[in-house]
């Protein structure tokens, strides 16, 4: 089995951001603007196509096989040349993609219609087989897929018609449909799969698949360029560009400045203590749009002082939400008491919606309560371990703004810092987290399904890292999961948010919106988190 990979680090790089005179500079240009943003659902649309587009990437793919396509960098790129079964479009809404509909008969059977006629890039035809060869991928235990708790549910995936397979469960699970908009849905070219073996989807093989940009060449640590793919089957979703390059800069500064002078055209991945420097430049133009991402605090340690309730209550109280979020981000980003955004809970009614916010405990600044919490709590003076790394320069003002927070309200909180493949190693390596009391993570969800979220803290869940367990929160949550009517779902769903920010086994501290950097020549892709799994790149052309 190969380890899980984490969202630790949401792209941000692996080497420190060193930016500060910079962005200095940039704030003094933006002036009153710095920190504020709105939303964009669109960029301008191109006035035509473009030979050739250079993108940066902040971290090189672990692979472009979709059963190990769980973090920014892989998905980035795999979102242009592979389709899922349904299209996760940039409002967030899904629709049909290599699957025309989805029949439901029962909670416990997914009938998927396969478009025909869809060409491999390798020019044959896609066909059911390749579907089912494609899901089943998922619950090889020789592959050791990142995605298989999506699958662990199915009973059985089979051709029942010419044009149709068939997903059985074992239980009701309308999460596994939700996420075949995402890199679970992906489908590839069986013989292809099978003709690489081990080596599918590294860099001497690239992978064959049905999306608008083809596989043409990975150069490992430097760059991974893709082809249009004449024969794409979905017309609005041909590509503008002939070739598109994805250009591999892990250093932040180096990233940056191939943006601003141009050298770069674009990029999902831009330094957070960056962005006033960026939309202070004459070269293009920042936007941001919707997201799934809140930055939390996560508690590993359930034995440690972090176990008492009150002690994490204290600390929650004695974070300065909107101080942190000007110093850690410059602005960009809003406070929330919530683990998950309004944005993924797309089947709840308003009503629904305003329970699920409105009526959470309010995570305000209050260091007098905070204070009196650690002191009931006897936990005066106690150590707590704050494991941190040079990813990203907001990981650093967290962890001071952590630590002196804790020491504001009696707590001894130690910063321990650890290099970022180190720092990775607390998402997937149990023997890593021992001794650790807290740590922070950009969480994004791939899904419209807050129980993406809410799911993996249940008892025994792996991604529930400090080991917490409560047996009503258990319960609810799996009634929630196998709970087939989505308006009912998504009112469980509600309680059981309200749960979890009662307890507090992750702390949230602040949503961030999608960041995209556009240079002057190209235009055309929507500001959207659902660039992970939707072959954005295909509608970027020329800007004039």
């Amino acid at each position: 089995m190969r380890r899980r990979l984490s969202r630790a680090i949401a792209g941000a790089g692996v080497a420190a951001v060193a930016l500060a005179a910079l962005t200095g500079c940039g704030q003094s240009a933006v002036g009153d603007q710095a920190g504020s943003y709105e939303l964009t659902a669109h960029t301008p649309a191109p006035k035509g196509d473009i030979d050739s587009v250079t993108w940066a990437l902040a971290t090189e793919p672990f692979s472009l096989d979709p059963a190990y396509a769980f973090d920014y960098s892989d998905n980035t790129v795999l979102a242009n040349m592979c389709e899922s079964l349904l299209r996760w479009n940039s409002d967030l809404s899904v629709s049909p993609g290599l699957a025309t509909k989805v029949d439901h008969p029962d909670p416990q059977t997914w009938v998927y219609t396969i478009r025909q006629g869809v060409k491999f890039h390798d020019g044959s035809t896609m066909q059911p087989s390749d579907v089912v060869f494609s899901l089943k991928h998922h619950l090889d235990p020789e592959v050791g897929s990142f995605w298989f708790d999506t699958y662990k549910n199915v009973d059985s995936i089979s051709q029942t018609s010419t044009d149709q397979v068939t997903v059985h469960t074992k239980i009701p699970d309308p999460s596994f449909n939700k996420l075949m908009s995402a890199a679970p849905g992906v489908v590839f070219s069986e013989k292809a799969a099978k003709a690489a073996g081990r080596d599918y989807g590294n860099a001497s093989t690239g992978v064959d698949c049905t999306g608008p940009f083809a596989f043409k060449e990975w150069r490992s640590g430097e760059s991974i360029t893709m082809e249009r793919f004449a024969d794409y089957w979905d017309p609005e979703y041909r590509a503008k560009a002939k070739q598109f390059q994805f250009v591999i800069l892990n250093d932040p500064n180096a990233r940056v400045n191939a943006l601003r002078t141009g050298e770069i055209d674009g990029s999902w991945q831009v330094p957070t203590n960056a962005i006033d420097l960026m939309r202070a430049s004459d070269t293009g133009k920042m936007y941001f749009g919707v997201n799934t991402t809140v930055q939390s605090l996560i508690v590993g340690d359930m034995q440690g002082p972090l176990g008492d309730l009150r002690v994490r209550k204290a600390l929650a109280l004695a974070l300065d939400r909107q101080a942190l979020i000007k110093a850690a981000v410059q602005g960009y980003a809003k406070p929330t008491d919530a683990l998950t955004t309004k944005s993924v809970w797309t089947d709840a009614s308003p009503e629904t919606i305003t329970q699920a916010f409105d009526d959470l405990p309010k995570l305000q600044y209050d260091l007098a309560e905070a204070k009196r919490l650690v002191k009931e709590a006897g936990a005066e003076g106690k150590k707590i371990t704050y494991v941190t790394a040079p990813i990203d320069s907001s990981f650093d003002v967290i962890s001071q703004a952590v630590a002196s927070a804790g020491k504001e309200i009696g707590l001894d909180i130690r910063i321990e810092t650890r290099t970022p493949n180190a720092y990775t190693l607390l998402f997937s390596d149990p023997n890593a987290i021992k001794g650790v009391d807290l740590f922070t993570t950009q969480w994004y969800l791939s899904s419209t399904d807050p129980l993406e979220m809410y799911a993996v803290l249940r008892t025994g869940e792996f991604s529930n890292y400090g080991h917490w367990s409560d047996p009503a929160f258990d319960a609810l949550t799996n009634r929630a999961l196998v709970t087939d009517d989505a308006g009912e779902r998504s009112k469980i769903s509600a309680q059981v948010q309200r749960l979890a920010s009662e307890q507090l086994p992750w702390i949230p501290l602040f949503e961030i919106p999608t960041g995209l950097w556009l240079g002057k020549k190209v235009t055309g892709v929507d500001p959207s988190i659902s660039y992970m799994y939707a072959p954005w790149a295909a509608k970027i052309g020329k800007a004039d």
